[in-house]
């Protein structure tokens, strides 16, 4: 019998995550269908238990839900406590939902296997103090960086995200404008939603140096706003998030299904079709 999966979301029609699901089952062999469902702004809780009630095996979760998610869900993984927040959730057999939050660990992957980065003992900036930052936050720490930065338009939310995870590692909470003489950092991630309206945050120079690389938590067919900024910089890389879009959905698909799948040539195919304006979380 075909296991059901989907990705929830409002909105959803943009959503990539349905083609790499099915890609990564078609290379495992896997019988499994998956799907996008809308769900309305107060309506992901009946969404999600009808979804269950019809034999649903599992959900990816994007904007604005993730929160909720981690609410509904009965069992939440370290990381998803964490973040306090669940983008991939489990239905066990017996009926309980396991939360997970893979968001951090596939941008780790992404920056550790498919760029070749190193994160240990470098210093990280994360510019934005928002859902996606938080979701990151924990892997970013776990891998022992000298320091970590995040720097939002309003630094009480900065800190106050750094104050939750300082006992992970070195990290701390400023606003912009505070980030001059700061820099520069061997890796800035933006986390930030300015590349979805073509637009950069409002950054001192002095961030970037010839071998920073710069990485946008959103991607599109070309570069995005940031990554033109990180180019103008003198960025030695500047890289986009489809990678980190790919790393996650892998890492769901090895919860719900126990393999890892390849994620070269998905990542390789998204590239082909990728969207023409800038995208993010799913």
């Amino acid at each position: 019998m075909t296991d059901r999966y989907a990705v929830v979301g409002h909105p959803i029609a943009h959503s990539q995550s349905p083609r790499i699901h099915r890609l990564f089952a078609a290379q495992t062999g896997q019988d499994l269908s998956y799907e996008a469902i809308l769900a309305p702004l107060d309506g992901f809780a009946v969404t999600l238990r009808r979804f269950v009630a019809e034999g649903g095996k599992g959900l990816n979760v994007t904007l604005p839900f993730k929160a909720e998610a981690f609410i509904l869900a009965d069992i939440c993984s370290p990381r998803a406590t964490q973040a306090s927040a669940a983008n991939t959730l489990t239905v066990g057999a017996d009926g309980r939902l396991w939360g997970d939050n893979t968001d951090g660990v596939g941008l780790v992957r992404d920056l550790k296997e498919a760029l070749g980065l190193t994160l240990f003992e470098r210093r990280l900036l994360i510019l934005g103090a928002g859902g996606a930052a938080c979701g990151i936050l924990g892997p970013l720490l776990e891998e022992g960086p000298r320091g970590l930065v995040v720097a939002n338009r309003t630094a009480a939310r900065a800190e106050a995200l750094a104050d939750r995870f300082h006992c992970l590692g070195p990290v701390r909470g400023t606003g912009l404008a505070a980030l001059a003489g700061a820099g520069p950092f061997d890796l800035i991630l933006n986390a930030t939603a300015a590349s979805l309206s073509d637009a950069v945050p409002d950054l001192p120079p002095g961030l970037v140096a010839a071998h920073t690389v710069c990485y946008d938590l959103a991607y599109g067919h070309g570069p995005t706003a940031f990554m033109h900024w990180a180019q103008q910089q003198g960025a030695a890389r500047a890289e986009d998030g489809l990678g980190m879009l790919v790393e996650q959905a892998a890492v769901a698909f090895e919860l719900w299904r126990g393999m890892r799948p390849d994620t070269a040539p998905v990542r390789a195919a998204l590239r082909q079709g990728a969207p023409q304006a800038p995208d993010a979380d799913s």
